[in-house]
């Protein structure tokens, strides 16, 4: 039987005598309360739980951008426990406890807070500083522990990074020395490939380990990116890479420079609206030394501690982003539903003509936002 409609739980706050009934409206979530809280819950039966929490937390009417966050912050919990494992794990194999402090930090769209479903990981480790000598030892200590967490979160439903941007790779776990190195290195001209690295790493945040250490990181990025001028160039140069999905007559139309549409109706409102939006705030961060992470977050500051936005502007940028993060956890519901991938392509089709108008509105602002940050540099 098909539902046409369901009542809001917040109807169900108020009993009949005028009393709050918190029971009753907590009531969608205790299934999925009751799974997480168990002690006897693995990784993958809690990964599991997402599409029930994200289906719930829609019928009390949360908005995409704060859903996100949820989906975010559960996957740090995942992180933290899949670390946890590991590390136990090694103890009892006589690997003894980490010989020097660490920091894993997730990168990305988790760093940021603004995951929704189907993610993979993007994850670094910031190692204390210790003696060449001892780094065979060392190193080989946490090669072995991001190998096992890495792995635990793959089995877990959070997949391993098709790029390779993980902590049991040597390029994505450093000293902390020599991730000042090679910031100046990757910092050092304009070679495309450097820039891209440097995104990555641009948006990260704490979630095991001693968060002083990326805490140090930050300060080291923030007083050594902004005076490369080359860098910070190709850094502007690079936001080509992602063109806003609008024709030059500003209708909504797919690149053909992306990969193979699934149909002649999808765009990848990912690549072709958020990434460019995020990618533009990111850069004018940087520029301006500021430490947020979150897209909500540099919106924000830039137009209240720099004079790159107006506050209008950044109220109309958060708009176009809580819009589109919307628009593409709708369509990711839908595929899960019907047995589909969650990725970054909508179709077109399932938009109201509304939603398409606001949908291009959107877009034609955060094109014109990105030609703006891309004219300054």
């Amino acid at each position: 039987m098909r539902v046409v409609y369901q009542a809001s739980p917040w109807r169900s706050l108020i009993d009949m005598d005028g009393q709050l009934d918190t029971s009753a409206l907590m009531a969608p979530l205790q299934d999925v309360f009751c799974k997480l809280s168990s002690p006897h819950t693995s990784l993958t039966e809690a990964h599991a739980c997402q599409l029930p929490l994200v289906e719930a937390l829609v019928h009390y009417d949360i908005p995409a951008w704060r859903i996100s966050q949820i989906i975010s912050d559960h996957n740090a919990w995942l992180y933290r426990q899949a670390i946890a494992l590991s590390l136990n794990e090694m103890h009892a194999q006589g690997w003894g406890p980490p010989p020097v402090d660490y920091c894993v930090v997730m990168l990305g769209s988790a760093a940021r807070y603004e995951s929704l479903l189907g993610p993979d990981q993007d994850n670094a480790l910031i190692i204390d500083d210790y003696p060449d000598a001892r780094h065979v030892e060392i190193d080989g200590y946490f090669q072995a522990l991001g190998e096992r967490f890495n792995q635990r979160l793959d089995e877990a439903g959070i997949p391993l990074c098709r790029g390779h941007v993980m902590a049991r790779w040597p390029m994505w776990r450093k000293r902390l020395s020599e991730w000042r190195l090679q910031l100046e290195i990757w910092s050092a001209d304009r070679r495309v490939k450097r820039v891209q690295q440097t995104n990555i790493l641009l948006d990260f945040c704490p979630v095991a380990g001693n968060p002083a250490l990326a805490a140090q990181l930050a300060e080291n990025i923030s007083s050594t990116l902004p005076k490369a001028s080359l860098f910070m160039s190709e850094m502007a140069e690079l936001l080509d890479e992602l063109p806003v999905a609008l024709d030059r007559f500003g209708r909504i139309a797919a690149s053909p420079s992306l990969e193979a549409a699934p149909h002649g109706h999808a765009i990848n409102l990912k690549r072709q609206g958020l990434l460019p939006l995020i990618s533009a705030a990111r850069l004018l961060c940087v520029r301006h030394q500021r430490c947020e992470i979150g897209t909500r977050e540099r919106l924000i500051a830039l137009s209240h501690f720099t004079d790159e936005l107006a506050v209008a502007q950044s109220e109309l940028l958060l708009a176009a982003f809580e819009r589109l993060q919307q628009c593409l956890l709708d369509q990711q519901r839908y595929n899960k539903a019907c047995g589909q991938a969650a990725d970054g392509w909508i179709d077109l089709r399932r938009l109201r003509e509304d939603q398409k108008l606001l949908l291009k509105f959107d877009l034609q602002q955060i094109r014109t936002f990105v030609q703006r940050v891309k004219s300054q540099h």
